[in-house]
């Protein structure tokens, strides 16, 4: 064989070894890292208009809760946000959950979940 031939033969196969070696690297990688956390499906997030303060936050959470199918309601005043959780199995009207918010005395601005993205009350 000519040498350029070996020379040739020898880088491929060194090739090879790498490609394996780093093909097992992260495989350990992979198995060592717990899988990455899934958003929850059955998250909704809402924009309240001027939900700015502890206690207008308590009753839009309130009023919230009571909808069909909500599991949970937790506010954040600094986003003005409301992240909203479907009961397991359970798909909350969104034109209820923006009801709800009217109800507490608030404006929606946005609603973010499942059934789609919404900037006015939802027909359903």
């Amino acid at each position: 064989m000519s040498k350029k031939l070996i020379a040739c033969v020898a880088f491929m196969a060194f090739l090879a070894g790498v490609a394996w070696a780093v093909a097992e690297a992260n495989a350990r990688v992979s198995e060592s890292q717990p899988p990455a956390k899934k958003t929850a499906t059955g998250m909704t997030v809402i924009s309240v208009e001027d939900m700015d303060c502890p206690s207008c936050a308590k009753r839009v959470v309130g009023k919230v809760k009571e909808v069909s199918g909500v599991a949970n309601a937790e506010a954040d005043v600094k986003t003005s946000q409301l992240k909203v959780t479907a009961r397991e199995g359970s798909r909350p009207s969104p034109k209820a959950k923006w009801e709800a918010v009217e109800k507490a005395g608030f404006k929606p601005t946005k609603l973010e979940g499942p059934a789609g993205n919404f900037t006015a009350k939802p027909s359903e």
